[in-house]
């Protein structure tokens, strides 16, 4: 089969090759899915600089989430050779064949293609962990969510919307304004000098839980955002900067910062990630939950797709289409 590996650890650019390996075997507990779409996430960007938690040697076929059609599966999960469906492999996505771990891998709603099918694992688990599980978000209370046009950006307008909350989404350009009220957003607002003020101002006096996969300068902000008794819930860092903070200012409004690692959590939780899906799937039926797409690349530009994510061009889930070739 066709794959991409990871081959040294200097950036997207070098470290994404193109290669010819055997197709993986599912054993009997995995579920072997021939890939449509593969998810690209920034973990595949840290990766290619070694700088991401998981480390397997060099060479490995990144990639963590796909959607395509099921070769085989264990018979206790109803899915049979030639259903649609889309699933977390952890590794291995970036090719032509995957194997999906069975706890999370589910049918595909006939109402999305493989491309959207390829961004819910991630994103939307994600966005639904830490917005209900760790952000007790409910309905009625207000969102404001940062880096809202990239992946789990759109997912989490979505879900926030799916769970009866307010959304304001914090963008950085007028492409990306497009993007979060596409999503769905109820407000979009720009992340420039004061937009804080904005924030307090739309949302009469402060939101309920801030969603943020960005950190950096953003995050002294997001915290003066809150209202009293607001969560800030921390997803990520892809402004490239891990803030510090002066616990004094929970202190003063009765204010929390909430870690949301999903993987580390989830992963080991086969429960959990049902409960998830369960929980997703009627916005799905309901066109609430609709994965934004942007740009789609076949595998051999994979290199371009990852770069998209450093550069920070990529709105919506970039993907890559093993069964597309570059001509078309």
């Amino acid at each position: 089969m066709k794959a991409i590996q990871i081959v040294q650890e200097t950036g997207p650019q070098e470290a994404l090759q193109a290669a010819e390996l055997p197709q993986p075997s599912a054993g009997a507990a995995g579920v072997l899915i021939e890939v449509h779409a593969a998810g690209v996430s920034f973990p595949e960007l840290l990766q290619t600089r070694g700088l991401y938690q998981i480390k397997p040697p060099l060479p490995f076929v990144p990639g963590s989430e796909v959607a395509g059609v099921v070769i085989s599966a264990p018979e206790h999960l109803g899915l049979a050779p030639g259903d649609k469906a889309f699933g977390f492999c952890g590794l291995g996505g970036f090719a032509e064949t995957a194997v999906c771990l069975p706890h999370l891998t589910f049918p595909l709603s006939s109402r999305l293609d493989y491309a959207q099918g390829a961004g819910i694992v991630l994103n939307y688990h994600t966005a639904y962990f830490a917005l209900a599980v760790r952000g007790r978000l409910r309905a009625g209370e207000t969102v404001l969510i940062q880096g809202a046009a990239g992946g789990v950006g759109t997912a989490s307008i979505q879900v926030a919307k799916g769970m009866g909350a307010r959304t304001i989404a914090l963008v950085s350009s007028e492409r990306k304004r497009e993007v979060a009220l596409q999503a769905g957003a109820d407000e979009v607002l720009m992340a420039g000098e004061g937009w804080k003020d904005e924030v307090k101002r739309v949302s009469d006096g402060g939101v309920d839980l801030v969603l943020d996969p960005v950190g950096g300068e953003r995050f002294l902000d997001s915290l003066r955002s809150l209202r009293e008794d607001g969560r800030l819930v921390v997803v990520g860092f892809t402004g490239g900067s891990i803030p510090e903070l002066r616990v004094n200012r929970l202190l003063l409004k009765n204010t929390e910062v909430i870690g949301a690692g999903w993987g580390a959590y989830a992963l080991s939780k086969p429960e959990l990630c049902r409960e998830i899906q369960d929980a997703l799937d009627p916005m799905i039926e309901q066109g609430i939950v609709d994965p934004l797409v942007g740009a789609r690349y076949p595998l051999e530009q994979a290199a371009e797709a990852v770069t998209s994510l450093e550069t920070r061009e990529a709105v919506g889930k970039v993907v890559l289409e093993p069964r597309r070739r570059s001509d078309g």
